[in-house]
């Protein structure tokens, strides 16, 4: 069996490219990103692709399976750029499928795409892979998501012959992709040596922050599943517990102190249009208000069961951020940002992909 995988070099490629050679079923993997890489990995080739511009019937052709996770997160000022990216080019993704007749299409969903609960209040009961998948329209990422979903029923009622999976994960975590997370979602300006246990004194309790989190490598074990047995349609992936202000207090040995949802958002609002952070407040009411996701089918039907808790992701990411660790992938490095983090300033954050 061939595999290529779109979006191979970043937090989840780089796991699913090491787990999809791994599997002794599985021949060889071609892995494709925008920017080079010289990871060393069996039986894998690497090649330059970007969603959006290249021909990727050509990388295509051969393939038992596609596996596409190419996505921007960033920038959340330039909403555009991150539009081309991830809607057009998975357009694209989904077209070259068809044209170089692969027989199987893995797409990364996420539970960004689930339309929002109704009330805070309803938040607590899980939802299944049947909840609504219409986003939340004002941030660009849940839009994105939702979107890509939409194509996907029409790709999927054009091409019945091709089995198409959809995994939507929680929050990934590991602790080399920390340095990636942290420009991508707290900014230049977050002390990563001050996240340990104690140095942190409170944390705000939101009502609806509770989100559900998952190891990396668990996902990319999921995405494996996918791509080697015959399954089709959507799977929730997330680990227990669900992470709300009274785990991450017990993480970081901190206290809880209430804080109004309008307070937080402001909050981040304020430091957003200020360049200051590269996450939206938009991202913000999306999260406060995403459904809890029943998990039941991936275990009964894919056959994933994770490794690791929600916590011990967690923990490694924090772990993660006091080390400044990464990889050495162009997404992954911790060089990435410059000295002192400086590129990312100079850039303007939130503004460069």
């Amino acid at each position: 069996m061939r595999v290529v995988v779109t979006g191979a070099t970043g937090n989840v490629g780089t796991s699913t490219v090491r787990a999809l050679a791994a599997d002794p079923g599985i021949d060889s993997v071609l892995g494709l990103s925008r920017r080079p890489a010289e990871l060393k990995i069996d039986k894998t080739e690497w090649a330059e692709a970007d969603v959006a511009r290249h021909d990727l019937a050509a990388h295509f052709r051969g393939a038992d399976a596609v596996v596409h996770l190419a996505w921007l997160f960033q920038p959340t000022h330039r909403p555009r750029v991150t539009w081309d990216n991830n809607v057009i080019g998975s357009a694209r993704v989904f077209r070259a499928v068809a044209e170089a007749g692969v027989p199987a299409l893995v797409y990364a969903s996420s539970v960004g795409a689930y339309s929002p609960v109704p009330s805070l209040a309803d938040k607590e009961h899980p939802r299944d892979e049947s909840w609504p998948t219409h986003g939340w329209p004002e941030a660009a990422y849940g839009r994105e998501k939702a979107y890509v979903e939409r194509l996907l029923d029409s790709f999927q009622a054009d091409h019945p012959d091709v089995r198409v999976v959809r995994l939507r994960p929680g929050f990934v975590f590991k602790r080399e992709a920390a340095s990636e997370q942290r420009r991508l979602f707290a900014g230049p300006l977050l002390p990563g040596r001050l996240v340990r246990p104690g140095m942190v004194p409170v944390v705000p309790d939101i009502p609806g922050l509770a989100f559900q989190a998952l190891h990396t490598e668990d996902m990319a074990q999921a995405y494996r599943l996918a791509v080697t047995r015959d399954v089709r349609g959507p799977f929730n992936i997330a680990a227990e517990p669900v992470i709300d202000a009274a785990v991450l207090a017990e993480v970081l040995r901190a206290r809880r102190v209430p804080v109004p949802a309008v307070g937080a958002r402001a909050a981040v609002a304020a430091a957003w249009r200020l360049n200051l952070v590269p996450a939206s407040p938009h991202l913000v009411d999306m999260v406060l208000r995403l459904p809890i996701m029943d998990v039941t089918r991936a275990r009964e039907e894919l056959g994933w069961n994770p490794e690791h808790t929600g916590v011990d992701a967690l923990r490694e990411l924090l772990e993660g951020l006091r080390e400044g660790a990464g990889m050495d992938t162009p997404p992954l490095a911790r060089e990435t940002g410059g000295p002192m983090r400086l590129r990312e300033m100079l850039t303007g954050v939130g503004r460069r992909p």
